[in-house]
């Protein structure tokens, strides 16, 4: 060791010797900022600023400044009996089931029922808060959120469990609305509508549905449950359905929640929603009335956008086409353009909600 460092003067901490601080910085030291003072008044008038400009747009579904944001947050405490109240005409809903990255198929999907002016009865429920404040701040009352909040981040990819998980919740949904005694149609909003489908819900059945099988059908197919395919069950899609409130509607939503809790997702059996509502189809059939809706009017994916001969035979007959058959945002919204049905680039001023 150095000669040098041995005779060195010890290191005294500044702290611990408050005469050898400077004479300005004693000074600042004895003279705390008050809120009165001209800083204080400085540090306060800024911090306002910047709440004032950043707080409005940020999103605060929860925590120390929701209460700052009642415009939004009442939201919160709206139910399905109220939003359902304020929207119902003529005791009937449109219900679609809608997360985040599902909004712009959300807009998409409106513009085809302002259209035919349906979209004053249009009740989405919220899967998440972003959801719930978007639709609301554009279309006040037209959202609710139905507690817990599923896993959106994992809720758009198909076989996951968290596609599962948000699909589930599909059956309860429903059951809640017949329940308080409203007719209800429920669509995916991967759909477009061409036209209106009321008039196509004729009689006084109990559910109506649409098969998801590919394969043509004769134009006046018979309207009851087609018979089980090689697995030994129907292949209705769950993502068109009327409801109207009778005790039938309501065995086969229950029956659907039970097959579902009967069978949950899995690693090895990558579950949805569809199969459990076509065994509770099966189960129900002879204590329900059911009604196979036209498949001309209400084409799946897989006969729409793959069969052009087809389309051309129907012309004019196709009331909502469903996008599926195809897996993926970008290739749907692709498909939708290719046909001319991504409407919201254009004609986004058609939707209750205009530009999101």
């Amino acid at each position: 060791m150095s000669s040098v460092f041995l005779h060195q003067r010890p290191i005294q901490t500044t702290l611990s010797n408050p005469s050898s601080l400077s004479p300005r910085f004693s000074n600042f030291t004895q003279r705390p900022i008050t809120i009165f003072s001209r800083t204080g008044l400085l540090v306060l008038l800024s911090l306002m600023v910047i709440l004032g400009v950043f707080l409005p747009w940020s999103e605060l579904p929860e925590g120390l400044f929701s209460s700052t944001r009642p415009a939004l947050t009442k939201w919160r405490s709206y139910t399905l009996a109220q939003a359902a109240s304020f929207v119902a005409k003529n005791g009937t809903l449109i219900v679609c089931a809608v997360s985040e990255p599902y909004l712009p198929f959300l807009n998409n999907w409106l513009i085809g029922i302002a259209r035919q002016r349906h979209h004053e009865k249009v009740l989405v429920i919220a899967e998440d808060y972003t959801t719930l404040y978007r639709v609301n701040e554009k279309w006040p009352g037209h959202a609710v959120l139905i507690p817990p909040v599923v896993d959106t981040q994992t809720a758009h990819k198909f076989g996951s469990q968290g596609f599962f998980n948000f699909t589930s919740r599909r059956p309860r949904h429903l059951l809640n609305i017949v329940e308080l005694g409203y007719n209800v149609m429920y669509n995916d909003v991967d759909m477009v509508w061409l036209a209106d489908p009321f008039p196509y819900l004729e009689g006084n059945h109990d559910v109506y549905f649409t098969d998801d099988m590919a394969p043509v059908k004769p134009l006046n197919h018979s309207h009851d449950l087609p018979p089980p395919n090689k697995k030994g069950r129907t292949y209705i899609c769950s993502c068109m359905i009327f409801l109207r409130p009778t005790p039938g509607a309501k065995l086969v939503l229950k029956t659907w929640i039970e097959e579902l809790d009967a069978q949950p997702w899995s690693r090895a059996k990558k579950a949805n929603d569809q199969p459990a509502f076509n065994w509770a189809l099966m189960k129900t059939t002879k204590q329900v009335d059911l009604y196979l809706l036209p498949q001309a009017a209400f084409p799946t994916g897989g006969l729409y956008f793959k069969n052009k001969t087809w389309v051309k035979e129907t012309k004019g007959m196709h009331v909502i086409i469903h996008n599926n058959y195809i897996l993926g945002f970008e290739k749907k919204i692709k498909r939708f353009r290719d046909y001319g049905f991504w409407l919201v680039d254009d004609y986004y001023s058609e939707s209750p909600l205009g530009r999101l």
